[in-house]
């Protein structure tokens, strides 16, 4: 077998576009190929490799157990030629290709568009790939390497193999609306535990906050959890409970609840892996979010 041959990247990456994909069709529409040049990578392989990767049932496509054991390793293959491709790219200073990054649904929507709409004006020649999703989420997908950055909630206790930046303070308050029975004056943590309550949900970066600034345990009365901060903000405001939102979303609709000792804050910024070469476009950005201002 002639080694060249058998790690072809461009077979490689056929192979996986089938396996992911499970159709040669599909995996041809991903990689911008005609479907026979597709199955042709895919005899190629087979060939030199001596082995059948797939399985093909009718319009089915398995995989056979040789070509599962194959994925992890041809994953790596692929990473660390992305990764030579990032190293050179940022040797070059040049400020051209593609940044796939994600963000929260709330810094997506109040904190970003400028900075993205400077950002598409002075690089022009970056293909931004962005993605909506939980700040937790986002942090997971940049350990797992499928993002190379998260603008989003800053968890409190990282995991140690990412990388930090914060870029804004976002102070929190307790908020009910105008009408509501807790507006009328001072506010006792008692009086907030047995009144109705919408948070968001647990498990996220803000809830873990909100619970320990307030001190809440299971006795709480939470009638609604959601992780969108609109979707709590348009129910406190109906006089439903009270709720926790960001002073920047804070308006008239809306009585901040005044609760002796207690502050609330969220670090919003940006998440990155420490291990991972950042590329030209992402310290493009980063350099755009560090001058925010």
């Amino acid at each position: 077998m002639e080694y060249n041959k058998i790690m072809d990247i461009q077979n490689i990456k056929a192979f996986l576009a089938v396996s992911e994909t499970e159709s040669f069709s599909r995996a041809a529409e991903a990689l911008h190929l005609t479907q026979p040049a597709i199955s042709k990578r895919i005899q190629s392989m087979e060939q030199h490799l001596d082995i059948h990767l797939f399985d093909r049932i009718g319009k089915s496509v398995q995989l056979t157990e040789a070509g599962r054991a194959l994925i992890p390793a041809y994953q790596r293959i692929l990473g660390e030629l992305e990764e030579s491709e990032r190293i050179i790219s940022n040797l070059r200073e040049t400020t051209r290709g593609h940044l796939r990054f994600a963000t929260s649904h709330h810094v997506g929507l109040h904190r970003l568009p400028a900075i993205l709409g400077k950002y598409a004006k002075n690089y022009p020649d970056v293909d931004l790939e962005l993605q909506f999703m939980d700040s937790e989420q986002a942090c997971q997908q940049v350990l797992y390497g499928d993002i190379e950055l998260g603008i989003v909630t800053l968890p409190s206790q990282p995991d140690e193999r990412l990388s930090l930046q914060t870029v804004w303070n976002d102070p929190m308050h307790c908020v009910v609306a105008a009408d509501h029975p807790l507006a009328t004056g001072k506010v006792t943590r008692k009086q907030l535990l047995q009144a109705p309550s919408i948070l968001p949900s647990h498990g996220t970066y803000t809830r873990a906050l909100i619970d320990h600034a307030l001190q809440l345990d299971d006795s709480i009365n939470i009638l609604i959890e959601t992780n969108y901060l609109e979707t709590i903000k348009a129910m406190v405001e109906t006089g439903l409970g009270w709720g926790v939102i960001p002073d920047s979303m804070i308006d008239d609709s809306l009585k901040v609840i005044d609760i002796k000792t207690v502050k609330m804050q969220r670090e919003l910024g940006v998440v990155f892996h420490k291990s991972r070469t950042r590329s030209g476009p992402a310290n493009a950005l980063l350099q755009l979010l560090g001058n925010k201002n």
